[in-house]
């Protein structure tokens, strides 16, 4: 897939003090249109800070930020009308519907509401059927979902959501990964993740940012940055033997990291696993499986404790 070179937002050398508490001390990143970009980073580190910075609901000791390629502050109404977001757990009317809450954030918006808008977006989210019922009696999962039809009401270009599936159960976070696989390749829109749930973001971003102590420590393509390093490779075959004699008589014995009666684990980049399996292959080796083992929380994990 193709993405665009148009920068949503441009976050610049971003501090932010709170006395002599240093909340945010250089981060810069930015989310180009139709990205999925993953913002990660150990608690504490800063990424509700600076979320809460590019919505101008915190003012930055110093830096820049841009929204659309313009000034926050100076162009706000303007700005805030193409975004739509969650900032930690989404609060409603627990004693009124789905449908009244969404009636009445509209109304508190000046959103001008298209006929059927709100039970399009309530079908979206997957709450059919559950519109009239009150929210007292929405699951976790349930409230988050809505919480995303909050942000859709005024059809948003950018949606940016900290923590989504915070305290979800797994069905409730697979919801919401769908949720955002649609909003990313069904509607077109540029979305800023911030989570905690690495597994998540290696299914669902593009391009990815970690932040570690008020610090940007990497950004770029997941894929590119995951394949900087050498991956641990589980190559299940149906002769171990000779796969290891065949690697040792082309020289990679030293790629050989370990091995049982039908797995062979090497450590290779992640370029040359074709021709790995093609050596296979080609001297009567069947290959029936093949699994990188090292995946984003590998890799974060050794970025943050460097």
């Amino acid at each position: 897939m193709t993405f665009s070179s148009e920068k949503i937002i441009e976050v610049k050398h971003l501090v932010k003090h709170y006395g002599k508490f240093k909340a945010l001390e250089d981060v810069s990143f930015e989310v180009y249109k139709g990205d999925v970009l993953g913002f990660l980073g150990p608690n504490g580190a800063g990424k509700s800070t600076t979320i809460r910075a590019i919505l101008s609901l915190i003012k930055p000791t110093s830096g820049e930020i841009k929204l659309f390629g313009k000034d926050p502050v100076k162009d706000h109404k303007y700005i805030f009308s193409r975004i739509g977001c969650i900032v930690e757990k989404p609060d409603f009317y627990l004693y009124l519907s789905a449908q009244k809450n969404l009636e009445i954030f509209a109304r508190l918006t000046g959103v001008e509401l298209k006929k059927n808008r709100i039970s399009e977006i309530i079908d979206f989210v997957g709450l059919k059927g559950r519109e009239k019922d009150k929210l007292k009696g929405f699951s976790n999962g349930m409230k988050q979902r809505l919480g995303i039809a909050q942000t859709l009401i005024h059809d948003p270009e950018l949606i940016i959501l900290d923590e989504p599936t915070t305290g979800l159960d797994p069905q409730g976070i697979l919801d919401i990964r769908n949720l955002i696989l649609q909003l990313k390749n069904e509607y077109n829109k540029t979305i800023l993740l911030s989570s905690h749930l690495l597994s998540e973001i290696e299914l669902i971003a593009n391009r990815m940012v970690i932040i570690n102590k008020g610090k940007t420590l990497v950004q770029g393509s997941v894929a590119n940055l995951l394949n900087e390093q050498e991956l641990i490779v589980s190559f299940t075959l149906d002769d171990i033997d000779k796969a290891k004699l065949l690697l040792a008589s082309f020289g990679l014995e030293k790629q050989f990291v370990s091995s049982n009666q039908n797995n062979l684990l090497l450590q290779i980049s992640n370029d040359k696993i074709p021709a790995v399996n093609k050596l296979f292959c080609d001297n009567a080796i069947k290959v029936f499986s093949i699994e990188t083992k090292r995946k984003l929380e590998d890799y974060f994990l050794k970025l943050i404790n460097n």
